[in-house]
């Protein structure tokens, strides 16, 4: 592992340097770290910002959107002058300013199976900042099939969800179909455009979500793999509950109906 840094560096990361759970040999596997964040809306927005300010070494950007005024009550990465750009292409631009030290890669398509396959092998980790249950069940899919940990996070009106999936690493960990076996029917759940969102809310959550991308590259604390955090922003109040896997799953159970993503097109 590379310990070499440079001036700046140690300048910039002096405040992680200090932290006994991280010094210079946790700073250094951050830097040699590839995270892709899929969304750069809502939740995607805080999540990359702390991301990139923590020195993680590469960071992909998946969004085929282009930035609304609508956004930018919550979407704290862009600005108003980029409205009508290419969201991951704005969000790099953030980022690139805020850390000229690292790689940002912005992948300006929609997360489809083939998207999935060819870039989720790329990353060490993954990020769910979307908010659409067919993208979420073909991350929690790929992530699995392809062996890579998904951190994801989901918001509406004034709550949030969070937690780990790392179910390619065998028993007890669940994964997401362990939670939910399937989307629920369309129309059921609104989205954060039918039903609104405290943009506050999504900024909590996005950093709930660095924060556990840390803990897993740093290997420190408690990982929420097997874990669901619930909060409540009104009330606030926060709930673990414990997340077992199912022996039914048809993902990763025993006998396993899915084997690959051509479920997902």
């Amino acid at each position: 592992m590379d310990l070499d840094f440079t001036e700046a560096e140690l300048h910039r990361y002096s405040r992680h340097i200090l932290l006994a759970e991280v010094g210079a040999v946790g700073q250094a596997k951050l830097r040699a770290a590839r995270v892709l964040v899929v969304g750069a809306g809502g939740l995607g927005a805080p999540l990359a910002l702390y991301l990139a300010a923590a020195g993680i070494g590469t960071i992909g950007l998946v969004d085929h959107d282009r930035l609304e005024l609508s956004n930018l009550q919550r979407q704290i990465v862009h600005t108003t002058a980029r409205i009508g750009r290419n969201k991951a292409e704005s969000a790099a631009a953030t980022l690139g300013a805020l850390n000229p030290e690292i790689r940002i890669e912005a992948h300006a398509r929609r997360m489809d199976a083939a998207t999935a396959a060819e870039l989720i092998p790329a990353y060490d980790i993954i990020c769910d900042g979307t908010d659409n249950f067919a993208t979420r069940f073909l991350l929690g899919d790929a992530c699995h099939l392809l062996g890579r940990t998904l951190v994801s996070a989901a918001v509406l009106r004034f709550e949030g969800q969070l937690s780990t999936y790392a179910s390619h690493r065998g028993a007890p960990f669940p994964c997401q179909r362990c939670l939910h076996p399937e989307p629920p029917p369309e129309g059921l759940v609104p989205t954060c455009s039918e039903a609104g969102v405290l943009g506050a809310v999504t900024g909590v959550m996005g950093t709930l979500q660095a924060t556990e991308v840390l803990k897993e590259i740093l290997g420190i604390g408690e990982s929420m793999a097997g874990r669901l955090l619930l909060w409540d922003a009104l009330a606030m109040r926060f709930r673990v509950v414990k997340l077992r896997r199912d022996p039914a799953c048809r993902l990763c159970g025993p006998a396993p109906e899915i084997r690959d993503l051509s479920a997902h097109g």
